[in-house]
């Protein structure tokens, strides 16, 4: 059975610690947001991803502070819109490094020094993406369209 996607839907707005543990409990509540949205949580894998990118990049930028989580769908527009505040200034940029076998370092402790490529696929995946300056930090967001159901 097919649900109709409500029309004035409750939003996902989420204000808590940038740690590392954050981006599970967005994820829950992104899911639990979509079935009361009378939308298939499991449709929305790019969602998913790009908010643990969004999320692992403000607990980078301001580990232990407040940082603060939306996600609003717009049914009219067709489209959701994730974003996520925190209180540093500086812009996210795409640092993606030039991996060869050569360079690339697996080794346990330095498995995670081979990331860079956040940015770049939460431009791949979203409909549009960007900064927003906010008083005392800036909103990092993405648009992705509502899947048809």
């Amino acid at each position: 059975m097919t649900r109709t996607p409500i029309r004035e839907p409750v939003p996902l707005d989420l204000t808590c610690n940038a740690t590392p543990a954050v981006t599970g409990r967005v994820r829950l509540l992104i899911d639990r947001h979509l079935c009361d949205w009378g939308l298939r949580a499991e449709r929305y894998a790019d969602l998913h991803l790009i908010a643990a990118e969004l999320l692992a990049n403000a607990v980078r930028e301001t580990p232990g502070r407040r940082i603060r989580t939306r996600c609003v769908p717009d049914f009219d527009a067709g489209v959701i819109r994730f974003s996520v505040w925190d209180s540093s200034a500086r812009r996210p940029e795409a640092n993606l490094p030039e991996l060869t076998l050569e360079s690339l370092d697996l080794r346990e402790e330095n498995f995670d020094a081979n990331g860079g490529w956040g940015l770049p696929l939460v431009t791949a995946l979203a409909v549009s993406c960007g900064v927003t300056p906010a008083h005392g930090g800036k909103w990092v967001w993405a648009v992705i369209k509502v899947e048809s159901e």
